[in-house]
C-alpha cells in the first residue's frame, strides 16, 4: 500500500464528497438563472399542450440530492449538516461577489455591464431562493433519512433514499421556485415550474439509485472507523 492509500485511508473521503457536493450547488445556482421549456407550444386535436419548464440548474442540482444522501447515509447528520451549511455560506460569499462586481464601474472597453448584471446580476436573487429551499429540503432530506435508518435498524436503503429525496424535494423544489421567479411568471407557468421540476429531480434520484448505492459503499469502505447516525 503506497504512502496515498494509507493517507486516503486515514482521512476517508468526507473532504472530497463535501467539495463536489459543493461545487455542484454553486454551479447549479448560476445555471438557475436561465428557464428553459422543452415540447410543443401548439394544440393538437384543440387540446392545450404546453411546454415542459424547468431551469438550467436542473441538469445538475439533483446531484446534490444524492450526494447529500451519501453524506447522512455514511457520516451521518453530523456529517450531513456541517456540509448542508458550508454550502449555504460559499454560495452566499458567491452572491456577494456578484453583487459587488457588477455594482463595481466597468472599465473602459468592457462591453458587457449590461449582460453580467442580467444574468449574474439575477444570481442574488437565485441564490436566496436556493438557500431557503436548500436549508430546509437537504436538512429535511437528511433527517429523514436518518431516522429511517434508525427506525429501520439499517434495512431497507432504497426506501430511505428515496424517502427522504420525495420528502425534501417537495420543501426545495417549492420554496425555490416562488422564491426565484415569484413575480416573474404566471401561475399556470409556476405551477408547471414546480411540478415538472420536482418529478425529475426525484426521478433522477431513482434512476441513479444503482450509482448511489454503488458510492455509499466505496465512500464507506474508505473511512477509517464508522460513523456513528
Amino acid at each position: 500500500m503506497t504512502q496515498l492509500d494509507t493517507f486516503s485511508r486515514a482521512r476517508g473521503n468526507y473532504d472530497l464528497v463535501v467539495t463536489l457536493f459543493v461545487a455542484l450547488l454553486l454551479i447549479s445556482n448560476v445555471a438557475a438563472t436561465k428557464l428553459i421549456a422543452f415540447g410543443p407550444e401548439w394544440s393538437p386535436f384543440g387540446l392545450p399542450v404546453l411546454p415542459i419548464i424547468t431551469d438550467g440548474g436542473a441538469l445538475l442540482f439533483p446531484l446534490t440530492y444524492v450526494l447529500g444522501d451519501v453524506l447522512a447515509e455514511v457520516f451521518g447528520m453530523r456529517g450531513a449538516r456541517r456540509a448542508i451549511l458550508l454550502g449555504f455560506g460559499i454560495s452566499l460569499l458567491a452572491s456577494l461577489t456578484f453583487l459587488a462586481v457588477g455594482a463595481a464601474p466597468a472599465a473602459p472597453g468592457y462591453e458587457n455591464q449590461e449582460a453580467f448584471v442580467a444574468v449574474l446580476g439575477f444570481v442574488p436573487r437565485i441564490v436566496v431562493a436556493s438557500l431557503a429551499g436548500y436549508l430546509v429540503g437537504q436538512f429535511l432530506n437528511a433527517w429523514v433519512l436518518v431516522k429511517l435508518k434508525q427506525w429501520r435498524e439499517g434495512k431497507g436503503m432504497w426506501k430511505r433514499l428515496l424517502g427522504s429525496t420525495v420528502v425534501g424535494e417537495a420543501a426545495d423544489t417549492t420554496i425555490f421556485c416562488l422564491i426565484a421567479f415569484g413575480g416573474q411568471i404566471d401561475g399556470g407557468t409556476m405551477l408547471n415550474y414546480i411540478v415538472v421540476g420536482y418529478l425529475f429531480k426525484v426521478g433522477v434520484e431513482a434512476v441513479l439509485l444503482p450509482v448511489t448505492y454503488r458510492v455509499i459503499s466505496l465512500v464507506r469502505s474508505r473511512e477509517p472507523e464508522p460513523t456513528k447516525v
